[in-house]
């Protein structure tokens, strides 16, 4: 039962149809053809309808879905049997089989195709390679066979003219070592004549469209199929085969098989020579019958490697032997042509033969010893004609039919015998079942001395001129009392028949009428000797090879040939003893319209092939007891979650006692048995319900186990998560402790150290503590300015801070800030700088102390500024901690301008070695000075005057905004200016110039 399919595609198996009759059957089918599913079981037969299109079901992912799974577990596939097939040889050591049959076009070949696919896709996992090279070469084999063996037809465009039966060999492991290879009844008829819009085998096409010019000359034949007259009959055929890619194709499998380069040249030489016999001509010139091209002749002749008067005379003479006497005996021209016919045809046939047995050779099992190597196992793929009613049915048709008439008979025989030992098996009751026994119609076509078969070979052999009429007078003398044989003799009335010419067999896919007309010839199957004699002779030993019988001399005696029927008759009762002793699969294939459209579904046209595979028929056999059987084990694996007491596993003691608890639950106990291993279920509408009810608790199963699960993903996530924190936090512990202990272990001396550990590198910190090493950093830093400041005398504490404070301000912004001297402030009043008028400012500060009541003297020194007038001019400058003054040293320093120090609200400087300093004013009116007249004369004080003055801001907690850049800006009368400095050599005092945007300091260069 295929559990991924819906109802809405119909039931995956006829068995499980509610009611068996050909409406439902043909209802069931035509919708899964239309839902675009192919494949349907009748238990353990799949059939396949011909989609007529290409479809995504047959990769690798699709081999993998259906690898090792039961053929219930998934949808209808060719997959699916022979995945049974393989388990079953693997498995129990048991030989099995698939038979594939249906109609030309029905889909068989392809169906084959990708069955060795799977199996050589599920072979092999340990790679070794003689196994792999015998993969390549089975499934090589295919392209080359179909190339010679296959042709284009009205119903399919590669339809198979021959029957194929592959076994391949396995070893213990469940690998591939080999196979052998039969065929049965080429058409070889098709060589030399096709019907309308048909045309011969595909190798003749691939040779003149798809071979190398060079190859074509060697072979004197040229690249156009019209001009040989033996593949022109059907006439100019359109067909979407690309001949050339199949040639080169064709080719390559050749090599990879093991063909040799003269095997291959010797292949195409036949196939030339088969294309130039069909252009030979035969006239009469009195009582002689000649060759019309000579030329011909000689090529034929150099083709087959051998004489051309030996050609000419096996065309045109044939040696009868009377006694010890040897005559030749001149044919009539209708007689060479029936000879060249014949001997075009069997050539062929002996070509086709000898490439499945080259194949053979190289593929076959060598130096295998059970003793050794373990159980050799086979796999059996048949691949034969289906049932077949044309207009006018043949020999062929008869042979091809009665082939089929043996394979239902079997196909019914195994099923039933499959059934009644699988009932036996389980100990259930077996119940007879009627069903149509067609050995009688077998009976009929080959039973000794009475069959069709035998009375055809005995109108064969008769002394004088026998005709087909006289074979059909024949049947109509012996078989006349044969319920499913008639003639128009026989049933006079009956005017579908002809008379003297048709009979018509009731067979059990319908009637059929075959007309004798050939009959007798076909089946004589008549070559010369003289042709048998010819290609013996010839030089080339792979022709030499493929006629043995020619060795033979003209006077010896042999037994007389086995007819065509015959031989077909033998091939056909050997293959069907072989099938016996094999455990069968079947795929039955079915067309579904003769337009090849995906669209279109024929209902009468698949009807009359259902009837004639013996589907109906297949059904009933499986429905005639019980629709569907499980072991219980598999059966409880499915359907447990129905019952409380078999959910999710029951403790009964068998598994059998679970599913008899499961099944008295659903109160189905009066439609079921209960084997040994198995569960028997008797109609389709208790495993419906049983599906039915099992769906709807998957549901809830479904829902169940996923809230189960996510909440263990959950819990999962959550114990992960934690414990990704718990580590990472225990991680940052370490990580902080190991940086603490190092930082400890670095700093733990430097107390005692000179610099209290300047020098000493911190660790690098882990990034979880970034905020606190940089805390721990300034704790440090203020723990080092401790103890460095602690060991400053207290007089020198304020120019520390003063020296501080510059840095503050001007670190990075000016070059040279006077830290390293010491900083005296008060330069007027030192001997030093001011050596004439020192007691002069000293009185005029006390003046100002006792004027101004200020504490302290903060900075003061000689400068060069600029008045209202924009003129340069010496002063002096004084600050105290209360006041700015501006003096004149020329007037014993006399106060020019007083400002008071809480109206300065900070200076700017410039960035180069220059004295410029710019007092910013709240009444927007900026002292602009430069300090000048120092001793010595190079020495930096702005640092100083700006480290002073803003330390003492700062003690006072007021804002003083000190700027340092190039130019300098400033306001003067309410206007903006701006000061540029430039260096000059051989000044010797700073001057200002005004400009039109300001000034410019002229700064001493030397």
């Amino acid at each position: 039962m295929a559990e991924q399919e819906s109802q809405e595609f119909g039931k995956a198996d006829f068995v499980l149809m509610d009611t068996i009759n050909m409406s439902e059957f043909m209802a069931n089918l035509k919708l899964r053809f239309e839902k675009g599913r192919i494949y349907t079981y009748i238990g353990e037969v799949v059939v396949s309808v011909n989609p007529y299109r290409s479809m995504n079901i047959y990769g690798k992912d699709t081999i993998e879905q259906y690898k090792g799974r039961e053929l219930y577990e998934r949808p209808p596939h060719l997959f699916a049997i022979a995945d049974a097939t393989y388990k079953a040889m693997k498995r129990r050591s048991k030989d099995t089989c698939i038979v594939i049959s249906g109609e030309s076009g029905a889909g068989k070949t392809e169906a084959s195709k990708y069955i060795m696919q799977f199996i050589a896709a599920i072979t092999n996992p340990s790679q070794r390679q003689e196994v792999e090279r015998v993969k390549n070469t089975l499934l090589k084999s295919n392209c080359v066979l179909e190339a010679f063996g296959n042709a284009k037809t009205n119903r399919n465009d590669n339809s198979s003219r021959f029957g194929k039966y592959m076994d391949i060999n396995f070893d213990f492991k469940g690998d591939p070592i080999g196979g052998h290879i039969n065929n049965y009844l080429l058409e070889k008829s098709r060589v030399i004549v096709q019907q309308g819009g048909e045309r011969s085998f595909h190798s003749f096409y691939q040779l003149l469209l798809g071979g190398p010019e060079k190859l074509l000359r060697s072979l004197h034949i040229e690249k156009n199929p019209t001009t040989y007259n033996f593949i022109k009959g059907g006439g100019v055929v359109k067909s979407a085969i690309n001949d050339a890619a199949d040639f080169k194709a064709v080719a390559d499998a050749m090599k990879v098989i093991g063909f040799t380069v003269e095997e291959i040249q010797t292949v195409y030489k036949i196939l030339a020579t088969i294309l130039h016999l069909g252009n030979l001509k035969f006239t009469m010139d009195g009582d002689a019958t000649l060759i019309e091209s000579s030329k011909l002749l000689s090529v034929i002749a150099e083709l087959l490697s051998t004489k051309t008067d030996a050609v000419e005379k096996a065309l045109l003479y044939r040696t009868v032997a009377t006694g010890r006497d040897v005559i030749d005996k001149q044919h009539t021209d209708q007689e060479a042509s029936y000879g060249r016919d014949a001997f075009a045809k069997a050539i062929y046939d002996r070509l086709f033969c000898w490439i499945v047995n080259r194949i053979n050779d190289i593929i076959e099992v060598k130096n295998y010893d059970a003793r050794i190597h373990g159980k050799n196992t086979v796999i059996g793929v048949l691949d034969i004609y289906g049932f077949e009613i044309f207009d006018d049915n043949s020999l062929e048709q008869f042979c091809i039919n009665y082939c089929n008439e043996k394979l239902q008979q079997l196909f019914i025989q195994l099923v039933l015998k499959q059934e009644q030992e699988e009932y036996q098996r389980e100990g259930i009751p077996w119940r007879h079942i009627d069903y149509f026994n067609n050995q009688i119609i077998v009976d009929l076509v080959e039973l000794q001395h009475k069959g069709i078969i035998s009375i055809l070979d005995d109108a064969c052999v008769n002394v004088g001129k026998v005709t087909d009429k006289m074979f059909l007078d024949a049947l109509n003398n012996k078989l006349q009392k044969h319920a499913h044989y008639t003639s128009r003799k026989l049933c006079a009335s009956d005017k579908t028949l002809e008379f003297e010419r048709d009979f018509r067999i009731k067979h059990y896919a319908g009637h059929v009428v075959y007309s004798v007309n050939g009959f007798i010839d076909k089946n004589k199957d008549t070559l010369f000797q003289d042709f048998k004699r010819l290609m013996y002779n010839s030089s080339n030993p792979v022709l030499k090879n493929m006629w043995p019988e020619g060795k033979l001399s003209i006077t010896e005696v042999t037994k007389r040939p086995l007819t065509a029927a015959t031989l077909f008759k033998n091939s056909m009762i050997a293959l069907v003893e072989n099938l016996e002793l094999k455990e069968p699969y079947y795929v039955r294939c079915i067309k579904p319209n003769e337009q090849k459209s995906p669209l279109l579904f024929d209902e009468r046209r698949c009807q009359h092939q259902v009837e004639y595979l013996g589907l109906m028929e297949n059904v009933r056999v499986r429905r005639a007891g019980f629709a569907n059987r499980q072991t219980y084990e598999r059966f409880l694996q499915r359907y447990k979650m129905i019952s409380e007491f078999t959910w999710p596993n029951h403790d009964m003691r068998s598994d059998q006692e679970a599913v008899k608890k499961l099944i008295e639950c659903c109160e189905f106990q009066h439609d079921v048995a209960y084997g040994k291993t198995k569960i028997f279920i008797r109609t389709p509408r208790t495993l419906f319900t049983l599906e039915e009810r099992r769906t709807q608790m998957i549901e809830r199963i479904v829902l169940f186990l996923q809230k189960i699960w996510r909440g263990t993903i959950a819990r999962l996530r959550y114990k992960r998560t934690r414990a990704v924190y718990t580590i990472i936090n225990h991680y940052r512990k370490y990580k902080v402790k190991s940086y603490i202990r190092e930082v400890g272990r670095r700093f733990q001396n430097v107390g005692t150290l000179k610099d209290y550990g300047k020098h000493v590198k911190w660790p690098t910190p882990p990034k979880i503590i970034r905020t606190f090493d940089e805390t721990l950093k300034s704790v440090y830093q203020r723990w080092r300015a401790f103890q460095l400041i602690k060991s400053i005398p207290p007089a020198d504490l304020p120019q520390v801070r003063a020296k501080v404070a510059a840095f503050a301000n001007l670190k990075g912004q000016r070059g040279d800030l006077g830290l390293q001297r010491s900083w005296e402030g008060n330069y007027l009043a030192t001997k030093r700088d001011n050596p004439q008028m020192t007691p002069a400012f000293s009185a005029r500060a006390n003046e100002l102390k006792r004027k101004d009541k200020y504490m302290n003297t903060l900075f003061s020194s000689h400068v060069r500024k600029i008045n209202r007038f924009n003129k340069p001019e010496d002063r002096a400058i004084f600050i105290t901690d209360r006041h700015l003054y501006k003096l004149d040293p020329l007037k014993q320093y006399q106060v020019m301008k007083t400002i008071p120090l809480y109206n300065v609200t900070g200076v700017s400087v410039s960035t180069g070695k220059d004295q410029l300093v710019v007092f910013h004013i709240k009444d927007n009116k900026d002292l602009i000075v430069c300090l000048h007249k120092m001793q010595p004369a190079n020495e930096n004080r702005i640092g100083e005057l700006v480290g002073i003055v803003a330390n003492h801001f700062r003690s006072e907690k007021r804002n003083f905004h000190v700027k340092a850049s190039d130019p300098v800006q400033c306001t003067m009368h309410g206007k903006k200016y701006t000061i540029i400095v430039e260096t000059k050599i051989n000044q010797s005092q700073p001057d200002f110039t005004k400009t039109r945007s300001g000034f410019v300091l002229s700064w001493p260069g030397n």
